[in-house]
């Protein structure tokens, strides 16, 4: 094992660059944090494992890979969700260009969410609800931030994700959209192939051409969070889906 105590030393200048997008996208690697989600890939080890980050209280989990002690002032800087745990260092999977012009099979959400912890919760509502991919716009948050992966249990590891363009960009003969002055989600008979695509908090969907609007009934509050009103969306879409292949 290899001691790190300095944070001028060159893996750690490194890994605390993946906390950031700019570091993420440069080093192609993202740190995987917490007890549960490291044991679960390790199951599967399907991403090479470049390091096994420790501090001294720790044990390693890993066979094979690479391993460093860090004092505990730098251990706890890369520990940024405040797991305690052992920290792997991962190379990122593949996210490739989203392709608009295919006729979509399925439900396929299109998100530019920048929190990165609505970006990972409402991913893992996509994988809870069988999305088909999932696509992240320019704007969105880059889904291998650690509080991304935390909020999302694991389902970036899991869901396909792909890379799209701006927001404003985006075209597609079957985009459907949550908007206040939509159809009610109620009442809406959802297309087997489309495309539900998400507003950022505040901005909305702007001017984006759409094929469908929807909306969800509430009442005391003005709308919903993204996140929430994209999953009852999402868990609408299953049900009908579900409805029609049982008669």
């Amino acid at each position: 094992m290899i001691e790190i105590s300095s944070s001028s030393n060159p893996h750690f200048q490194i890994w605390k660059s993946l906390l950031s997008s700019k570091g993420l996208k440069k080093e192609g690697l993202f740190i995987l944090s917490g007890e549960k989600l490291i044991h679960e890939f390790l199951q599967n080890p399907h991403l090479e494992i470049h390091a096994e980050i420790l501090n001294k209280k720790l044990r390693p989990v890993t066979n094979g890979a690479k391993k460093y002690i860090l004092a505990q002032e730098l251990f706890d800087e890369l520990d940024e969700v405040g797991t305690h745990f052992n920290l792997l260092i991962l190379s990122q999977p593949e996210v490739k260009k989203a392709d608009l012009t295919q006729k979509s099979k399925g439900l396929h959400v299109i998100a530019p969410l920048g929190d990165p912890s609505n970006l990972g919760a409402l991913i893992r509502s996509a994988e809870a609800f069988d999305v088909a991919q999932f696509i992240l716009t320019e704007e969105a948050a880059h889904p291998f931030l650690p509080k991304c992966v935390k909020a999302s249990a694991g389902s970036v590891l899991r869901i396909p994700l792909l890379k799209g363009p701006k927001l404003s960009q985006i075209q597609h003969p079957t985009l459907i959209g949550l908007d206040l002055n939509g159809e009610n989600l109620t009442e809406f008979h959802w297309p087997k192939d489309c495309y539900l695509i998400v507003g950022e908090e505040g901005p909305g969907l702007g001017q984006i051409q759409l094929y469908k609007k929807i909306k969800i009934p509430i009442s005391g509050v003005e709308s919903l969070n993204a996140v929430i009103a994209t999953s009852i969306a999402l868990y609408s879409y299953r049900s009908q889906q579900t409805l029609k292949n049982q008669i």
